[in-house]
């Protein structure tokens, strides 16, 4: 059995139409939608309606963890367009989801990052696309338990929960034989981006689960530069499989 994983996906659609080539099946952790490319300022949703230049600027603020002056910011920026700003992103966002959906081979899991839309899945899921947050699928005689989004942080992005709902979905699993959630579990090698040089919210939940249930990977996204993209937990081995939308190549499992 050979499955293909990625996540991180944001807006990579050429290279998601190919990432399934091979593989028995696919599987997104999450992250399709691009907002903001912290890497090249002049793509996504923030520079269309705003610009490279103010692109620049919010990307400065954030960095620097000035994350009051980078909503003060923005606010002003929306006031300036005037426009709704939960309409200009929604039909944004649809755009997007209409392109990578389509880039789906069919069989895909899928579960949701932390910037992307769950209620409009549903209109974009394709027949052979699994969506999955907080449930098991059989895949190869093995069990996948998947978890979506992320906890809350200072960048308060569209799909982040409390820890308490976040380590519920994690209970609900039970034991698996692969857990898949799009942020990691909370090690500070595996949550710190070394590009960013910023420590992302990693779950204590994930963590737990790991140490009591010892399924054999748990695999993740989420940051973009890990200072460690694979280690073992007791006998779990941990791996993040990789920021797909610069990579534009899935990490391959087989058993």
């Amino acid at each position: 059995m050979r499955v293909h994983v990625v996540s991180d996906v944001h807006g990579n659609s050429a290279d998601l139409a190919v990432a399934g080539e091979g593989a028995d099946a696919l599987i997104c952790l999450g992250d399709l939608v691009l907002f903001l490319d912290y890497a090249d300022h002049s793509r996504g949703i923030f520079p269309d309606l705003f610009g490279t230049e103010n692109a620049d600027r919010i990307v400065e603020l954030r960095t620097a963890r000035r994350f009051d002056e980078a909503r003060e910011f923005g606010r002003r920026l929306w006031a300036a367009l005037d426009v709704d700003r939960e309409t200009a992103v929604e039909a944004a966002v649809r755009r997007q989801y209409a392109e990578l959906f389509a880039a789906f081979p069919t069989p895909t899991y899928a579960t949701y990052g932390n910037v992307d839309l769950p209620r409009l899945w549903p209109e974009f899921a394709r027949p052979g696309t699994t969506v999955l947050d907080g449930r098991r699928a059989e895949i190869g005689g093995l069990v996948f338990g998947f978890v979506g989004g992320g906890l809350r942080t200072p960048m308060r992005t569209p799909y982040e929960i409390s820890d308490e709902e976040y380590a519920a979905k994690v209970e609900a699993l039970g034991e698996v034989d692969v857990l898949c959630s799009h942020i990691p579990p909370d090690v500070a090698e595996l949550t710190y981006d070394t590009v960013a040089r910023r420590f992302e919210r990693g779950s204590r939940a994930l963590l737990d689960a790991i140490r009591r249930t010892r399924p054999r990977y748990a695999l993740f996204g989420h940051v973009h530069q890990p200072l460690v993209r694979r280690m073992r937990i007791a006998a779990t081995e941990c791996v993040n499989v990789g920021h797909f939308a610069s990579a534009g190549r899935p990490f391959v499992l087989e058993w």
